[in-house]
This record gives C-alpha cells, sequence and structure tokens, in this order.
C-alpha cells in the first residue's frame, strides 16, 4: 500500500495508480534521465548509485550533490503556502516551520532514500508551489531501525569551546514510522567581528578612534518527534517539536580619542517555539484527497542595554506569537496528461508584544510599543497542470485571498484585504539537454509581524526604528524566464531572467506623533526590480580533475523606488523579505559563489571549499544611510570516511571575511538637516574550526 501511495503522490504512475514505483522508467537502478521521455517530461532521477562515490550520510548531503539545483530553505511566512521551501518529500512539503527543512533532511539517512527526483518545470500530481524547480525525496518502505548519533566541537581563537552533540532514530514496521531527534549544546555567532572605528564629521575631522571587540553565542536545546501510520483508509503522519533557545552577546568599544573610555552593549534573547503538525492522505482511484493541520506557538524576550560615561539605554521587549493553519486539498488524475486540484486554506495568527525603551532615567514613548494584533486570513484556490506534448507542459493556478488584520492597544486600527493572485508556467523541451521555462505571476507578501514592533538597533545607534501595524502586504508583477542547457552527462547551466513591477513596496518612512519622532517600515508606493542570474554545475574530469564538480551562481539586481524622505529615486533598502515563492531574501545589487567538491574514494575521502563573494547591503533611514560592506568569504573542508558507518569532517570556517560599515547621520531628516558625521567600522571575523564525527547504526 504505501508502495501505491509513494507512486501516486510522486506523480510517476499516475497512469496506473496501484502500480510499485520501482516498476517504472525512473527505477531506482536506472541512471539519471535514463529515458527521453523522461527527461522531457521534466523529471530526472537520481537514484543512491548516483551519489555512490560520495558516500553521503543523508538526504541532505544528496541535495547538495544534485546537478543544478540550489536548495532552498523555504520563507518564514505564516500559513503553508510557499513555506516549505523547494524540496519535497514523498511529494508533500513538511508540515512545521520551526523544525526547518534543512534539520528534516538532515535526519533522513541515506539507507531511506529510494531516489531523489529533480523535477523540471512540472509534472503531474506535484504543486510547484510557483517554483519552477523542485526535488523530490522519496523514501523505502523497508522495515528496521536506523539512526546517528553526532558530536560538533568549536574551538575558538580567543579560548573560548563549544560544543553540539544530537541523536536521532527512526523505526519503521510495515507502515508503521516513527522519528526521534534531540539536539542540545552552544555554539559560535560572532557576526559583528573585531577591529576599530573612526568618526569624521562633515568636513572630514576625527571625532571618534576606538577599538571594537565582539562576542556572541548561543545554545539550543531541540526534541522533535513524528508518527506515520496508516488511518481511515489513507495515511496519518503527526508531528511535534520543542526547540528552546538563547542567544547573548557583548560588545566593547574602547575609544582611545577624543579621551579614553568605554562603551559597551549587551544583548539577550531567549526563546521558546512549540509547534504540532498533521497531515492525512487518501488516495482512491484518479482521486487524492489532503487535509493539513498546523499549530504553534512562540515566544520571545529580548533585552539590550548600551552604557557609556555620559548615556545609557535599555530596550525591553517580550512577544507572544501563535499561529493556527488548517488545510484541504482534492486532486484529481483526469489524464496522464491532465491533473486539477482546488482547496482552501484558513489561519488565525496572533501577536501580543510588549516594549519600553529607557534612556537615562528617562522613559521614552514609542509608536506601537505595546499592541495586539490578530489576523484571519482565508485562501481559496485552484490548479490545472497539462502536459499537452512530451515536450510542452503548462500549469495554470489562481488563489484568491481574503484577510482581516485588527490591532488593539497603543494602535487601533481594523483592515480588511482581498487578492488575486493567478500564476501561468510553461515548459518546453525541444531537446532532452535542453529545457526552457517561463512564469507569468501575481505575488502578494504577507506582513512580517516584527515590522509591527519596535527595532532594538536603537540601543546601539539611537535612531529609533519603530513598528508599524498599519501596512498593506506589498505586491507584485512577476515574469520570469529560465533556459537549462545540460551537457557532459552531469553538467547543467541555467540562465535565469526576472522582472518584478511592484506596489505598495515596504521600506522606512516618517512616522509623525504631532513631531517626527522616528521611522518605521511602511508602505512608501510602488517600483521595480530586475535580476540577472547565472548557475553552473560541472565535473572538472576533462581538465584532469577526477571526481570534482564546481558549482557556481551569479546574481545581477537593480532596484527603483521613490525616497519617503528626499523624493529621489534610489535601491530598495537590502535584507527585504518578500514572502511569495519563490523567496527573495535580499536585493544586493551583486552576488556570487562558488563550491568546490573533490571525492577521493581512494582515501575514503572528500574535501572541497565554499566561496562567498563581496556583497554590499545598504540601508535607508529617516537621518541616516548604512552600508555594509561584505568582504570575500572562504570554507575548506575536508570528511574523512573511516568505515561506512563512522565519519569525521572538518571545517575551517570564515576565512578571510571582513566587513566595512558606515554609517551617514545627518542631525535631522536627510533631506532638510546637515550631515552630521561618517562612522567607519572596520570589522575581522576570527576564522574558527568546526569538528564533526557521525556514527551511524542501521
Amino acid at each position: 500500500m504505501l508502495a501505491s501511495v509513494l507512486a501516486a503522490v510522486s506523480g510517476l504512475a499516475l497512469a496506473e495508480p496501484q502500480a510499485d514505483p520501482a516498476a517504472g522508467p525512473a527505477a531506482a537502478s536506472a541512471p539519471p534521465a535514463a529515458t527521453a521521455t523522461a527527461a522531457q517530461q521534466g523529471v530526472i532521477s537520481y537514484p543512491p548509485s548516483f551519489f555512490a562515490d560520495v558516500g553521503p550520510s543523508t538526504a541532505l548531503e544528496m541535495i547538495q550533490r544534485l546537478p543544478g539545483f540550489s536548495f532552498d530553505r523555504g520563507a518564514a511566512v505564516r500559513g503553508l503556502s510557499g513555506a516549505g521551501g523547494n524540496v519535497l518529500i514523498d511529494g508533500e512539503p513538511p508540515v512545521s516551520k520551526n523544525d526547518s527543512l534543512e534539520e528534516i533532511l538532515r535526519r533522513i539517512p541515506v539507507s531511506s532514500v529510494q531516489r531523489i527526483d529533480v523535477i523540471r518545470g512540472g509534472a503531474p500530481g506535484i504543486d510547484m508551489q510557483g517554483r519552477t524547480v523542485i526535488a523530490n525525496v522519496i523514501r523505502k518502505s523497508s522495515a528496521g531501525v536506523k539512526g546517528a548519533f553526532v558530536w560538533t566541537m568549536w574551538p575558538i581563537a580567543d579560548g573560548r569551546f563549544f560544543y553540539g552533540p544530537r541523536a536521532e532514530a527512526q523505526w519503521r514496521e510495515g507502515q508503521r514510522l516513527i522519528e526521534v531527534s534531540f539536539v542540545v549544546g552552544k555554539g559560535p555567532n560572532d557576526t559583528a567581528g573585531d577591529g576599530d572605528r573612526i568618526r569624521v564629521d562633515a568636513n572630514g575631522n576625527t571625532l571618534i578612534r576606538s577599538n571594537i571587540d565582539f562576542d556572541a553565542q548561543g545554545s539550543r536545546r531541540w526534541l522533535v518527534g513524528a508518527y506515520e501510520t496508516p488511518f481511515a483508509g489513507g495515511r496519518l503522519r503527526l508531528n511535534g517539536a520543542y526547540i528552546g533557545g538563547d542567544a547573548d552577546s557583548e560588545y566593547y568599544d574602547d575609544i582611545v580619542f577624543p579621551s579614553v573610555t568605554r562603551e559597551y552593549q549587551y544583548f539577550s534573547e531567549d526563546r521558546a517555539q512549540r509547534e504540532m503538525g498533521l497531515r492525512w492522505n487518501r488516495r482512491a482511484g484518479r482521486n487524492q484527497l489532503d487535509v493539513v493541520a498546523f499549530q504553534q506557538w512562540n515566544k520571545t524576550d529580548s533585552y539590550s542595554r548600551f552604557d557609556s560615561p555620559t548615556l545609557s539605554r535599555l530596550f525591553l521587549n517580550s512577544k507572544d506569537i501563535s499561529e493556527t493553519v488548517g488545510r484541504l486539498n482534492l486532486r484529481r488524475t483526469v489524464s496522464p496528461a491532465l491533473n486539477i486540484e482546488a482547496g482552501v486554506e484558513g489561519a488565525l495568527n496572533t501577536l501580543d508584544s510588549a516594549t519600553s525603551l529607557r534612556i537615562n532615567t528617562a522613559v521614552v514613548p514609542l509608536p506601537a510599543a505595546n499592541v495586539e494584533v490578530e489576523e484571519k486570513r482565508g485562501e481559496a484556490f485552484g490548479l490545472a497542470s497539462w502536459r499537452i506534448s512530451p515536450k510542452l507542459a503548462l500549469e495554470m493556478a489562481v488563489r484568491q485571498e481574503v484577510s482581516t488584520v485588527t490591532s488593539t492597544g497603543d494602535v487601533e486600527l481594523e483592515k480588511s484585504l482581498s487578492f488575486t493572485k493567478p500564476r501561468l508556467t510553461a515548459t518546453w523541451s525541444p531537446f532532452d539537454d535542453l529545457q526552457v521555462r517561463g512564469r507569468l505571476e501575481r505575488e502578494v507578501t504577507q506582513l512580517n509581524f516584527d515590522d509591527f514592533v519596535a527595532n532594538n538597533s536603537v540601543t546601539q545607534t539611537g535612531a529609533v526604528v519603530a513598528g508599524n501595524p498599519d501596512l498593506s502586504p506589498m505586491q507584485a508583477w512577476v515574469a520570469e524566464v529560465a533556459v537549462e542547457r545540460r551537457f557532459l552527462k552531469q553538467g547543467v547551466a541555467i540562465l535565469t531572467l526576472r522582472r518584478w513591477e511592484l506596489t505598495d513596496v515596504i521600506d522606512r518612512a516618517p512616522v509623525y506623533l504631532g513631531n517626527l519622532v522616528a521611522d518605521a517600515p511602511a508602505n512608501i508606493g510602488d517600483g521595480w526590480r530586475n535580476e540577472i542570474q547565472f548557475s553552473l554545475s560541472t565535473p572538472l574530469d576533462r581538465l584532469g580533475l577526477k571526481q570534482a564538480t564546481l558549482k557556481a551562481q551569479v546574481s545581477l539586481r537593480e532596484t527603483e523606488v521613490t525616497d519617503p524622505t528626499t523624493g529621489d529615486l534610489r535601491p530598495i533598502s537590502s535584507v527585504l523579505t518578500f514572502g511569495a515563492p519563490p523567496p527573495i531574501s535580499a536585493v544586493r545589487e551583486t552576488e556570487w559563489e562558488l563550491h568546490y567538491t573533490q571525492d577521493l574514494p581512494q582515501l575514503k575521502s572528500t574535501w572541497g571549499f565554499d566561496i562567498i563573494g563581496p556583497y554590499i547591503d545598504r540601508y535607508y533611514r529617516l537621518s541616516e544611510i548604512e552600508t555594509q560592506k561584505s568582504e570575500i568569504s572562504i570554507l575548506v573542508f575536508g570528511e574523512w570516511k573511516a568505515r561506512p558507518d563512522l565519519s569525521l569532517r572538518v571545517e575551517l570556517q570564515s576565512l578571510a571575511k571582513d566587513t566595512t560599515r558606515v554609517r551617514d547621520v545627518w542631525s535631522g531628516p536627510r533631506n532638510t538637516a546637515p550631515l552630521q558625521y561618517r562612522d567607519y567600522r572596520n570589522l575581522q571575523y576570527d576564522g574558527a574550526i568546526q569538528f564533526r564525527l557521525r556514527k551511524t547504526f542501521g
């Protein structure tokens, strides 16, 4: 029964819904892209034998080795649509959020994987969630107990020592499955770096010179479990997680000019996250019904303090967030070439936030300091996937979203929103090694609850970034074209062009409460964004580097919006989350990365390096422009498999990674006030070494 369910969900046996998935043309024993039909239909299967020389331990390591595939962990959005990343498990996205997709894949041992299908452009029975490429991990149904124990250590150059043990196991008997994972430990998070600072006035005269020392670390406590079983003629999966953790940092700024003194900043955060998920699906002939429910509770307490000889700031925030989601899907296989799907999703989200700011002995009022927000959201959707011919496929979808947002406390408001979100994707495969994909879609972001409350950056910079519950989601019409060329059996080159026409862009804007007091997230008007992305995955055997692979990706972007303070055209501030799939994590103008891996079977080893190229983040605020320039970052790793069940991985992390942070600060709004000073911080990161020992069983 489980074999037929997996076949139906993966969409590879829809012509004969009860067939065994191993009997199809993409069987585990077949090489990738075994037949022209499979390649033309956009599904390429990678059995475990494809990764045999690599010797991966988990499904995550297999995903990271897929040619031409870039792993996406998913977006931090409310609801279930678009939150699951670009990897499915047995044809479905995980019903989980705090327990990330990366962690879920890390818990699936390679011995449990039957194959991984890379779906390009769409496949029968698969909801692509607005993406053009998806990977589908299909698990075996063999009985037994499997698991692993992992011990991780980070000795830091400054004398600190961190550790992180984890244990995980899965037990399968018949069609029942139990999974358990436990993680506890501490790790470094020195994201700000050590270095020096100089502050000059508008004429270039030195105001401050200082030396900076920054240390940060965090701990986590995870307990995750899942249970699968036949139920009511279908299959039921229950999962739950408790994720606790804390983080703290200390920032010392030793000033040597104009006088010797010290500034100190301390930040701490405690998190407690709980979640429960349920998925039940049943297949009857050509129909499949999916029922999904999800509940999570998150509590975060933040403490931030800044002290100097003449000034003290204290910022406190406590947030309680809950989310309840239910989803119902009905899929029908009309024919081997046509699939339709319809469903509804409802969600209730709440935020209860309390914020306070004290400067010296005075309590400073903040906009939206204490608010309670409730969002009720519903969505109905329909989808049709039609393979017109072996070379051409279309997917047409439309979603109708309605929501009501209510805020009480410091901000009293109620607003209703409604959006229609159509999507059209087309996949054309004129040859087995060439595919062209196109997408036209209206994307609508979700409102970020973090934008509803004040930001703790005020403790260090003194600039108040207030909260604003009165936001409308950002909308965009996006057009995308991707051309994929496969070569040398395992080589893939992809060129992608994207264009967004943006409405209600969310960025920073002035906030008035009688007098001008701060800036806050706000809708600042229309804008646009262009992106060109090129990715390459190629074997290097022809260069004499046996069993070596190079992956590279380059992204070039440009954006434009009207600055609400000056009225001038400018780029959109960096690191904005657009929420709609595929998620847009940042609007950096240029990004590139290289990943080299070489397998050395005779030494039972693998080695390689990851290089992240330099990039610039820029943030526009009421009286400040902050620019962060991150230089090249290098990670070198090596892994030795002493036995099939025992491996040791060593990583040299954060090599050659430096950052320059520049703050241009005006004495008032940038359009009317003069430049007050420019603050330069040149920060270097201490390299770290990580050891990870993994023992598997089963």
